[in-house]
């Protein structure tokens, strides 16, 4: 037997679609989030072990500080310095090498990133 009336039926279809619509964008927003939180503690840990290439680790905590993360650990071995930084929870290192032109590297003209080039290692 059929209902008198198919008014609303298609309700409850549309709150499922509204609900999932709504989990997706929050979703998306908090891995959003988290992909700018990384990036952030990528960028500090670079800077910072540049920093504290040329300078050493006083400068290294400030260029983290000025990134709006810790310096959790700071390395010298011979010509490397490695470095560990966080943002939040984001944790992030990088190492960078010392050099002859690494203490001119705050004047963009006078960079050398054959010398004081950072590598990534998360």
């Amino acid at each position: 037997m059929r209902a008198q009336s198919d008014d609303g039926q298609l309700l409850p279809l549309y709150a499922v679609i509204l609900l999932v619509a709504c989990g997706a964008i929050v979703l998306l927003g908090h891995l959003g989030q988290v992909a700018h939180r990384r990036a952030r503690a990528r960028t500090a840990a670079d800077a910072a072990a540049l920093a504290g290439a040329a300078e050493g680790r006083a400068e290294a905590e400030a260029v983290a500080a000025a990134n709006g993360a810790v310096l959790d650990a700071f390395v010298t071995d011979g010509v490397d310095v490695d470095v560990a930084v966080h943002v939040g929870g984001t944790h992030a290192t990088a190492r960078a090498q010392r050099g002859e032109g690494c203490r001119q590297f705050a004047e963009p003209e006078h960079l050398h990133f054959r010398t004081c080039q950072p590598t990534n290692r998360g």
